[in-house]
């Protein structure tokens, strides 16, 4: 017989199920919701999710640098819009080639070769205590940042059932001091001393394949924030990129808080979306992204990474409530909370709930093995569940369709 690719499951017309797990969220595919509870996803936090901790995503660290650093250069682009194409001739006035050249990257979104171009201009060589690299962890040590709620529940979705394993390209340690907050004081990994990506219990820890931050002032750590950095780790080392292909054969792989203009993003998974065309082990890769333009959502999917669509407003507000509401579901956190929900849901006949509660209740009956649909089969008997929940509970249960495999 003939063995089914991760390619051919994730596309088959029974396994496209989108979840909503709670009005007002964003949709995810439920092949990733079973995974998860397989423990086979791994979450990778870029910058974005430390914004709400009152730090800088990558182009606000370099606007940051530079004001503290080349003050004339900072006027130029602190007054550049967010998004911009070009700027007029006289706004480079005062302004040395070199400059200029900067300015012209920066508009170009190229962050990481801005800040290699102001290192070598101002020291030379890329070294740990570089004037820029003194100046960027100037910006991620703000006294007053403090882990935020996607931290907390980005830590609580990393529990694999035993292992707590989250990736991120941030240098700063918000998501340790989340997890410690929780009450699951985790490890701390950076660059060549991160384990080998594992389903074992030893793969256990936040993995910083970009560097972290020493706790202790004044001591040196290497950073990956140049294009220089990028090189050497990416290319010449490939210690960032063999731990990415690792893991990308074990584990679903879920982005949060990057934009497609993130150099990681450039890095990461132009590499792994083209192995994906030769490897059947390459597992599909998924990033939440705050768009509905059908161009844009197909352009990810072109990049060979699925993108999980929420709404921009109030700060990314639906893209927390999901991962708080997902959070909470988790069957690590024992039958409690789920069978809240169980009982809320079946105290209506199942034609007069909503969609969402509709979504939900199958989901929590399809992600469970055969003893726990049984259970719930006779909790929502014990609760006067309407017939039509108990026959969508053996529906389920003859399905042959069982998800992400």
């Amino acid at each position: 017989m003939k063995k089914s690719t991760d390619r051919e499951i994730r596309h088959s017309p029974s396994n496209e199920r989108d979840i909503l797990l709670g009005p007002g969220l964003a949709k995810i595919p439920e092949r990733l919701l079973l995974a998860h509870v397989r423990g086979q996803v791994l979450f990778i936090a870029g910058a974005g999710i430390s914004q709400p901790s009152h730090l800088p995503d990558f182009r606000n660290l370099v606007l940051n640098v530079y004001k503290l650093l080349d003050s004339e250069v900072y006027k130029v682009i602190s007054n550049l819009p967010h998004l911009t194409s070009e700027l007029i001739n006289e706004n480079y006035q005062g302004l040395t080639n070199t400059q200029v050249a900067e300015v012209r990257r920066f508009i170009r979104a190229d962050f990481d070769v801005v800040l290699g171009m102001l290192e070598r201009r101002m020291d030379y060589t890329s070294k740990g205590d570089s004037l820029v690299r003194k100046a960027v962890v100037n910006e991620l040590r703000l006294p007053t940042s403090k882990p935020a709620n996607i931290h907390r529940a980005l830590m609580r979705l990393a529990d694999r059932g035993g292992a707590v394993s989250m990736v991120t390209t941030n240098l700063d340690l918000l998501l340790e001091d989340a997890s410690k907050r929780i009450g699951n004081s985790v490890q701390t990994y950076a660059l060549d001393g991160i384990p080998r990506p594992s389903l074992s219990m030893d793969f256990n820890g936040v993995m910083h394949i970009h560097g972290a931050l020493e706790r202790k002032p004044g001591r040196v750590s290497s950073m990956i924030i140049t294009d220089h950095d990028f090189g050497e780790f990416y290319l010449r080392k490939r210690i960032v990129p063999d731990f990415i292909y690792d893991a990308a054969r074990l584990f679903y792989l879920v982005l949060v808080g990057y934009s497609a203009n993130d150099p990681p993003m450039k890095y990461l998974f132009n590499a792994i979306a083209a192995d994906g065309s030769r490897f059947n082990d390459i597992k599909e890769r998924f990033i939440f992204i705050a768009t509905d333009d059908p161009v844009e959502l197909e352009d990810w999917l072109g990049r060979g990474i699925t993108p999980i669509s929420y709404k921009e407003d109030n700060n990314h507000s639906q893209l927390l409530d999901t991962l708080e509401r997902w959070a909470f579901l988790l069957p690590g956190n024992g039958k409690r909370n789920a069978d809240a929900e169980v009982k809320r849901i079946v105290s209506a006949a199942r034609n007069a709930a909503n969609d969402s509660d509709r979504d939900l209740f199958d989901h929590l009956i399809r992600r469970s093995d055969s003893n726990e649909r049984i259970r719930y089969a006779e909790f929502a008997s014990k609760h006067k569940a309407d017939h039509s929940w108990l026959e969508a509970i053996v529906s389920i249960m003859n399905e042959n369709d069982q998800g992400v495999r």
